[in-house]
């Protein structure tokens, strides 16, 4: 393993491993669940645009240390920023991340993203545009930005609008949480793989002369499997979702979620709509908006466009909720200290 130097020491943020014709980029802080840094989102720039135009480099594999391939960014700084009033320094970390982001979804070498645990946020950024997206037995996907007073970004208006029905809506408006089952279910994953063969998996990889897709599809094929989905599961539930979510504003969908909740006891009903409920109104409107703009648009006015929106968020333009969540997590921060 060798990572690349760096003035700053920050360098063990981000691991790179090279092995014949491929690249491991690990990102590494196990105990913040691998939450990306401005330096982070920087080296990985850096190195995506290098292995870009090294004809030594046929694929990229990309996944993190610990427990989370990434819980998404690390929000103390921008914390410290926007109470200092500088949200200019926090727009430009997202429009690095953003720039990221387009990176991976029009990369023209195979990424493989392996979600082998949390995946929240910008982590869904940074694997879920990439060509191949496994997700194992320990994988949790979530979008939970209406809960922070934010809306679903790093191209998630693009990714989310291209589910099934109208599961997209579901997932960034409630933030509910998926399991590896259900993200190849509905297409967030391209590939199951248990985690027990990754280290096959990944050694396969490594000996791959070839950037062509299909030669790598079927390398991981051959460890993937196809898992069931869990009873409760919500994907189980796509009639009602398409039948609720696909309302034309958020009053309408809590409407027919209630509707729903009277004609049979289900908890999953009941979760939803107390997931709305505690949400920022003003980022649930957004949220929806955002995706099904979304449907219409590529990923890069997507991007482009969320990161208009994200400016007028940071600045307290459209809401304070944001700000406010913001602060909250500032004081929650300093009461671990």
């Amino acid at each position: 393993m060798a990572s690349f130097s760096s003035s700053n020491g920050q360098e063990d943020q981000v691991l790179v491993e090279e092995k014949s014709f491929a690249r491991t980029l690990i990102l590494n802080r196990p105990e913040q669940l691998n939450a990306a840094t401005d330096y982070m989102i920087s080296r990985f720039l850096e190195l995506l645009l290098l292995y870009e135009k090294d004809s030594n480099v046929k694929l990229v594999i990309v996944k993190g240390k610990g427990r989370a391939f990434s819980a998404g960014g690390d929000v103390t700084s921008a914390v410290h920023d926007i109470n200092s009033g500088k949200w200019k320094s926090v727009a430009i970390f997202f429009r690095k991340n953003y720039t990221l982001h387009y990176l991976i979804a029009t990369y023209s070498k195979p990424q493989v993203s392996i979600m082998n645990g949390i995946v929240m946020g910008g982590g869904a950024g940074c694997s879920t545009h990439g060509s191949f997206r496994v997700a194992t037995e320990n994988s949790v996907f979530s979008m939970p930005e209406t809960a922070l007073g934010l809306f679903p970004d790093v191209g998630a208006s693009y990714f989310l609008s291209r589910l099934p029905g109208h599961f997209g809506e579901y997932l960034g408006l409630t933030g509910a949480r998926l399991d590896g089952a259900e993200m190849l279910a509905c297409g967030l994953a391209t590939h199951f793989v248990p985690s027990a063969k990754l280290p096959s998996l990944e050694a396969a990889l490594h000996t791959v002369d070839s950037s062509d897709q299909a030669v790598i599809s079927a390398i991981i094929g051959e460890y993937s499997e196809l898992p069931m989905l869990k009873e409760q599961s919500a994907y189980h539930r796509l009639d009602v979702i398409n039948r609720c979510f696909s309302r034309r504003t958020v009053e309408d969908i809590l409407s027919a979620l209630e509707r729903e909740a009277t004609n049979k006891v289900d908890g999953w009903i009941l979760a939803s709509i107390q997931s709305l409920k505690k949400a920022s109104p003003t980022s649930l409107k957004i949220s929806l908006r955002s995706i099904r703009e979304g449907r219409l648009q590529g990923v890069g006015q997507c991007l482009v466009r969320e990161y208009r929106m994200v400016c007028h968020v940071i600045r307290g333009e459209v809401s304070k909720d944001f700000v406010e969540v913001l602060q909250l997590i500032r004081r929650l921060l300093y009461s671990l200290i």
